[in-house]
């Protein structure tokens, strides 16, 4: 991620995570340690009381506080066009559902591109809030996800009654 953000640092149930903003939205919610991130870049700018930073901590909140199970926030994610086009797809998913990976290339009709499909969930920029954990293999086994497949395992659990 180039660019100058706003990041801010926060404390959930599944660990630390870091949350950027870009001048549109959210650009990024971060597990500590999750691949493909690399950290806070030098240039960005730590902003606590950034409006984007502070609502996306009060709605994470809520949702492990188990008072949300929709995020309503600007999103302002980084990454080409398919892979932004597979996110919004990613966040139709419902609170508590799970969905394959062929069925989100199938409902961007390209029913061939699943691996494609799952290439672009795991660079998913904004863990949580485009929840990405609800996508499932075909047989509806627990792939690889960036913040570690024990929270995957946690989030689904999570949704489904509690965490475990």
């Amino acid at each position: 991620m180039n660019g100058t953000l706003a990041w801010t640092g926060i404390s959930t149930p599944l660990g630390p995570m870091i949350l950027a903003a870009a001048g549109e939205g959210l650009a990024g919610a971060w597990f500590a340690g999750q691949r493909h991130f690399d950290g806070v870049a030098d240039d960005w700018l730590r902003q606590d009381d950034n409006p984007f930073l502070e609502e996306a901590r009060r709605q994470l909140a809520a949702y492990f506080a188990g008072r949300l199970r929709r995020f309503d926030l600007p999103l302002a994610p980084a990454g080409t066009a398919f892979q932004r086009r597979v996110w919004q797809a990613i966040a139709t998913v419902a609170f508590g559902a799970t969905r394959g990976y062929g069925r989100i290339a199938a409902d961007l009709g390209q029913p061939a591109a699943a691996r494609a499909v799952g290439a672009a969930t795991g660079r998913n920029p904004i863990s949580v809030i485009i929840p990405c954990h609800r996508l499932v293999g075909a047989r509806g086994d627990l792939t690889g996800y960036a913040g570690g497949v024990d929270r995957k395992r946690a989030l689904l659990a999570w949704e489904s009654g509690g965490f475990p």
